[in-house]
């Protein structure tokens, strides 16, 4: 039995490169895989490379099929499922692991290649990186370099194997780039498959509890990039609207519209419109985000709530691209029904009583509702409230403690809490949750929104007015709107408010690779089928239907297979014949014999002379002038003696025709 499962060590030169193909292979996966998993793969290698080089016999059957059991139950109790992109990669990962543990002839690693190529395909199911490009060609060469040193004899050496690859990769680099341009684009892929990149978060969700944003508002990942078609809103009118919160019960608020009681909302326009594109990140989440006010957007299955709160059908798992246009100068509901001011004027009667009270007593100090606002956003703008992202801890009634103990808070609080002191004095109030600000990219010229930008602002309704944006933090930090978060990072004022800022060179490479990202997504990544008419226009092709694309595709693709294989054919071509050989073809030419299939020069010399048709001497010279010259130690002497000698043959063999004739 053991001898069945032996190892003879013929593996030990070309199972490294199999171990490091699979390694580079499953590189993008590690970061979303279970550690459980790298680190079985990690010990399948390392105890396969070490039953080879000892001479060990590989696992018995019986324990490698406890093993992979024992593996695929782990990897269906950590997702729960086996369908999708993590479980499958998961499955892959493990199974190329155990399949190292069992290998024991050259197909075996020819299958764990096949499954290198199938690990690198279901990393781009996940996302198509800047960096998704090199590392697919690095990838595809060392697994073609691996298979060449399966196949390859054990001396030879490894750069020619990397020579072989690489003319492989050039060779196939020109098809693919011709099929990736002229295919023909669908609108929509013919599957779906949701991305769990373990990395796709929104900044804001449908609840908000004090500490929230602030928490989120640390991270510099990009939520979504903005291209104007016009003049770029000054950064206090950069408000992207996300959604809107309308229940609180005394700490958290959430989003529960009262359909029942409230249709939707009119809005009235006016001004000029702002065009844009918005290229919208990954989020897992139903939310569209927008600038405030959105009047028109094109991104399917999303519709506009109750309160101007833009939504999709279905959550957005992968990269949008949308455009939308909005207004910056707006009017909302100016007429407010009884049961809706009831429901956005509801508080807890059992929560934060200091806050209620206080209210009350300002309302009652000041003779209108407009007059009460300004008390307020004066309090916050005057009195000791500061603005922080590490903001002390609120327990019970946590509007009442940060308002009356602490004073200290993100967004979030002052949000809270001017809602909750409107909503006390009788003033309908909610929550708007998106964000504010956003950086232009000078490389690149369109805006970044970061998931640092998150924020929450209010509106308020008023008489005659109708819904009007309120935003407290501005009484407390107005640089935050005024400039934006990454505008307050270089002057001093962000670092107060707990934002750690870059190095100014730190800055500027991260924005050319923002930049060099934008381009990605938008040319690469965002390349269907608009772009690819476009295209098409460029080369001078109008109104390109799937007919003429197919027709350009195969007559680019088979152009390329000429070139390619014009290429091949003088690379592996005849060579040449050398100088040498063209001499002694003149000798043999002039000598009126052919040599035999498999005749030597020298024995083609002895023929000559036994039948007497050359002097001896001059067909030994030519014969060891041919030699010496072809295939001894270079010198051009030899070189010379072959042409004089050839050179000097008719003169021989006219006088040996005339000896015979006489």
């Amino acid at each position: 039995m053991t001898k069945g499962r032996g190892t003879d060590g013929s593996l030990l030169a070309s199972l490294p490169w199999t171990l490091l193909a699979l390694a580079i292979s499953l590189g993008p996966h590690v970061p979303y895989l279970p550690w459980w998993i790298t680190a079985a793969f990690i010990v399948c290698g390392v105890w396969r490379f070490s039953i080879e080089k000892r001479r060990r016999p590989v696992p018995s059957t019986w324990f490698r099929a406890l093993l992979a059991m024992s593996c695929f139950l782990g990897v269906l109790a950590t997702y729960s499922t086996i369908s999708g992109v993590g479980p499958g990669s998961a499955l892959l990962a493990i199974m190329a692991a155990l399949k190292l543990i069992e290998t024991r002839q050259r197909r075996d690693q020819f299958v764990l290649l096949f499954i290198s190529i199938f690990l690198v395909m279901s990393s781009l199911l996940r996302e198509q990186y800047l960096w998704s490009l090199p590392y697919l060609v690095l990838s595809v060469f060392m697994i073609m370099t691996a298979w060449l040193r399966i196949s390859s004899p054990g001396a030879e050496r490894p750069r020619r194997s990397f020579g072989t690859s690489g003319r492989l990769v050039m060779y196939a680099a020109p098809l693919a780039i011709a099929m990736w341009i002229f295919f023909p684009r669908i609108a929509t892929p013919f599957w779906s498959v949701p991305m769990d990149t373990g990395t796709a978060q929104s900044g804001v969700s449908d609840t908000m509890s004090p500490g929230d944003i602030s928490s989120l508002s640390m991270s510099d990942a990009v939520a979504f990039r903005v291209t104007f078609k016009g003049v770029i809103p000054e950064p206090r009118d950069r408000y992207w609207r996300g959604l809107v919160l309308t229940n609180f019960n005394g700490r958290t608020w959430t989003s529960s519209d009262p359909y029942a009681v409230r249709a939707l909302e009119q809005v009235v326009y006016n001004g000029r419109p702002v065009e844009y594109t918005v290229t919208l990140e990954p989020t897992r989440q139903i939310w569209v985000f927008a600038l405030d006010m959105p009047e028109s957007w094109n991104l399917s299955r999303t519709f506009m709530g109750p309160q101007q709160q833009l939504a999709r059908s279905i959550p957005i798992d992968q990269r949008m691209a949308y455009d939308a246009v909005s207004f910056l100068d707006y009017r909302t509901d100016v007429e407010l029904s009884d049961d809706a001011r009831d429901f956005f004027t509801t508080v807890p009667d059992t929560s934060n009583p200091r806050t209620r009270e206080l209210a009350r007593q300002m309302r009652a100090e000041h003779g209108s509702d407009a007059a009460f606002v300004e008390a307020v956003m004066r309090m916050f703008h005057e009195e000791e409230f500061y603005y922080t992202l590490q903001p002390p801890a609120l327990g019970s009634d946590s509007v009442d403690r940060f308002l009356f103990d602490t004073r200290q808070g993100f967004c979030e609080h002052y949000a809270s809490a001017f809602a909750v002191l409107m909503r006390a004095a009788g003033i309908p109030s909610r929550v708007v949750l998106g964000y504010q600000g956003g950086e232009v990219n000078p490389m690149g010229g369109h805006m970044i929104v970061r998931q640092s930008d998150a924020h929450a602002w209010n509106e308020i309704w008023l008489p005659d007015l109708g819904w009007r944006r309120i935003d407290p933090t501005s009484a407390v930090a107005p640089e935050r709107i005024e400039a934006g978060r990454s505008g307050s990072m270089f002057d001093g004022v962000a670092e107060a408010w707990g934002f750690s800022s870059p190095s100014m060179w730190v800055y500027e490479m991260q924005m050319y690779m923002d930049a060099l990202n934008a381009k990605w997504n938008e040319w690469i990544l965002g390349y269907g089928p608009e772009n690819q008419d476009r295209f098409m226009d460029w080369l001078g092709i109008d109104d390109p239907d799937w007919q003429k694309k197919v027709l350009l595709l195969i007559g680019w693709t088979m152009g390329l297979l000429f070139v390619v294989s014009f290429a091949m054919a003088l690379r592996n071509g005849a060579p040449r014949r050398d100088r040498a050989a063209r001499l002694y073809r003149q000798f043999v030419k002039r000598s009126g014999q052919v040599p035999a299939v498999g005749e030597t020069p020298a024995a083609f010399a002895l023929r000559l002379q036994s039948e007497d048709r050359l002097p001896a001497a001059t067909v030994n010279e030519i014969t060891r002038s041919y030699l010496e010259a072809r295939y001894g130690v270079p010198d051009p002497t030899w070189l010379e003696r072959l042409e004089k000698a050839v050179g000097a043959m008719p003169r021989f063999a006219s006088a040996a025709r005339a000896q015979r004739t006489a």
